[in-house]
């Protein structure tokens, strides 16, 4: 049943006359009478009562158009959906993300995208680095936040955001006097770090940074999440090198300060597959970049 005749059909009964319905539709009268002889045809009954005088909606006639005006009004629908699908605006985007972007992208992210696009549904997955991977390549997940490099080719990356690392330090800790710590005055502490895991690169970061300083760090802990890392770090377990955003969480017994070298940036980045072309992913990762941009960066990065 094509949509033209239930337009057709609709119009004729709102104006319960060839001429008028016509003029309104911007076609002549035969087509018109045509379409709806058509339409008929097609229902196996009469939908209106015609004679030179006038024209008459049947029984059936009138039992239809209720429908027929929804049907218009579903096909409206249908089609506004799409054009808003297309434009990112509807749908669903599943996100993988590290708890250390709790306290960077994350939450700034979720609002601004929320706001611009409240009909798309966002599912989010605190996931591990190598776990957001493979979920990425087996389609649970359509983008995640992890840190570069992303070494896989079904896979592509941005990255959005830098910032360096900084100490945490137990409160009352004799180096949290200095207003910028030297690397080397780190050599003889004691260090809670991050995990060495596959696909994880934090560990690594911070291993090579004291290996460029001269010494390796006497590793006292290992933990997998920032805020056990921080927590330890409370609890005077040891120091840690953190990326700056970590200050933000403010937990009690624990005080940062910048170094005083430069340290190698920790990124954060969105990963997709490479061949997901959804405009809810794009408006995703557009926000992404600007959220970023706007972010305050206390000690550089």
């Amino acid at each position: 049943m094509e949509l033209r005749k239930l337009r057709y059909f609709v119009v004729l009964a709102e104006e319960l006359h060839f001429g008028r319905a016509a003029q309104r539709l911007h076609i002549t009268q035969p087509p018109l009478s045509m379409a709806i002889h058509a339409l008929e045809r097609e229902l196996g009954v009469p939908l209106f009562v015609r004679s030179p005088r006038r024209v008459a909606l049947t029984h059936a006639g009138s039992a239809f158009l209720e429908q027929a005006r929804s049907l218009l009004a579903r096909a409206e629908d249908a089609v506004e959906l799409a054009r808003a699908a297309a434009r990112g605006e509807v749908g669903r985007l599943r996100i993988g993300f590290m708890s250390g972007t709790i306290y960077t992208l994350l939450p700034g992210l979720l609002r601004e995208f929320a706001a611009r696009f409240p009909a798309v549904r966002l599912e989010l997955r605190e996931l591990a680095m190598p776990v957001q991977l493979a979920q990425l390549r087996g389609g649970e997940i359509d983008v995640g936040l992890v840190r570069p490099p992303v070494e896989d080719a079904a896979l592509d990356a941005e990255t959005v955001l830098a910032e360096p690392l900084v100490v945490a330090l137990p409160r009352g800790h004799r180096l949290a006097r200095l207003r910028r710590i030297p690397m080397r005055r780190l050599a003889q502490e004691p260090f809670v770090m991050f995990q060495r895991q596959p696909g994880l690169v934090m560990h690594h970061l911070v291993l090579r940074f004291c290996l460029q300083h001269g010494f390796s760090p006497r590793v006292a802990q290992e933990v997998a999440q920032s805020h056990a890392v921080v927590g330890l770090v409370s609890a005077g377990i040891g120091i840690a090198l953190v990326p700056a955003s970590i200050a933000g969480t403010r937990m009690r017994g624990v005080e940062y300060r910048p170094l005083l070298e430069k340290s190698p940036p920790v990124l954060t980045a969105l990963a997709w597959r490479r061949d997901d072309a959804s405009p809810a992913l794009e408006a995703f990762r557009k926000a992404a970049r600007e959220v970023a941009q706007r972010l305050p960066r206390p000690w550089g990065g």
